[in-house]
């Protein structure tokens, strides 16, 4: 099946998703468009030989449209989810918080580049944090609430959190960002778990130095796996959100793994991936409840 969304869906949309799955051997055997301006579940048949040649041409026909084209088995869309785990710096919050602490110490743009250097999969991300927390070193720890107060949240995780509560699926932050702004979305949005670095502070400065244990990919892996383990669920039941590549890991663990408006690198190896709509796209991936 293929669901369909945009902020607007039109019908050529659905016309050209309909389409692309012919060239690959599909026929629709039904379409389905609870909110028609919105979003729309394709229903196809036939033996998909090239499942990854779909996705990759999926992929493109969402950038050409502007429309997100989600390629899913009938059983991620009515499987029961219980947990959704979430990277926070660019997937919660429309910022990553490091370049924020970095523009406040005047070196924004150092720190930015060996962020991207790491979210693109170029540099491992233990020596990116390392290097990246060495330049902070004797930034005043008042500068937190001033970031906090100007952080904004990405588009539609309101609603997204409304939803998932409503189901009764818990959810977690697991994030290489850090402890002090992960606690404060966790208040604003209700979230169950967190699962994020601490700020080495002495003095009222920031030390530029890492606490360990440093929450990178396999941390995140880790712990997503312990948060299902606690709560007896499979992993197919398991959602988990992220952007960098830091977060490919606990994608491929959860049943559902969405590559949120990510990287090339995330985008391409990710199984399922959002980039056009908000947070909230999600709830249609998951099927009514």
């Amino acid at each position: 099946m293929l669901t369909l969304m945009a902020p607007s869906l039109g019908a050529a949309a659905i016309e050209d998703a309909v389409e692309l799955a012919k060239r690959f051997g599909l026929s629709l055997q039904s379409s389905v468009s609870p909110d028609s301006e919105q979003h729309a579940v394709l229903s196809l048949q036939g033996q998909l030989a090239d499942r990854e040649g779909f996705k990759s041409a999926c992929l493109t026909l969402s950038d050409a449209l502007r429309v997100d084209i989600v390629l899913q088995d009938a059983d991620t869309f009515n499987e029961e989810y219980g947990l959704a785990c979430f990277d926070m710096d660019s997937t919660l919050i429309k910022a990553e918080v490091i370049d924020e602490l970095a523009k406040e110490a005047g070196i924004g743009d150092q720190v930015a580049a060996i962020t991207e250097e790491a979210m693109q999969g170029l540099i491992d991300f233990r020596e990116s944090f390392t290097r990246r927390m060495a330049l902070l070193n004797g930034l005043d720890e008042s500068v937190l609430e001033i970031i906090a107060a100007r952080l904004q949240l990405m588009d539609g995780a309101e609603l997204l959190f409304a939803g998932l509560q409503q189901r009764g699926i818990k959810t977690a932050i697991l994030s290489g960002g850090f402890t002090y702004f992960a606690r404060m979305l966790q208040r604003r949005l209700g979230i169950d778990h967190i699962c994020a670095n601490e700020l080495n502070v002495l003095d009222g400065k920031v030390t530029g130095k890492v606490l360990e244990p440093i929450v990178d990919a396999q941390v995140k892996a880790d712990t997503l796996e312990q948060l299902a383990a606690e709560l007896q669920l499979p992993l197919r039941r398991v959602i988990a959100v992220g952007d960098g590549a830091n977060d490919l890991k606990m994608l491929a663990k959860a049943g559902l793994g969405v590559a949120f408006r990510a990287k090339p690198l995330v985008r391409s190896s990710a199984n399922y991936a959002v980039s056009v709509c908000g947070l909230d796209a999600i709830l249609q991936m998951i099927g009514p409840r």
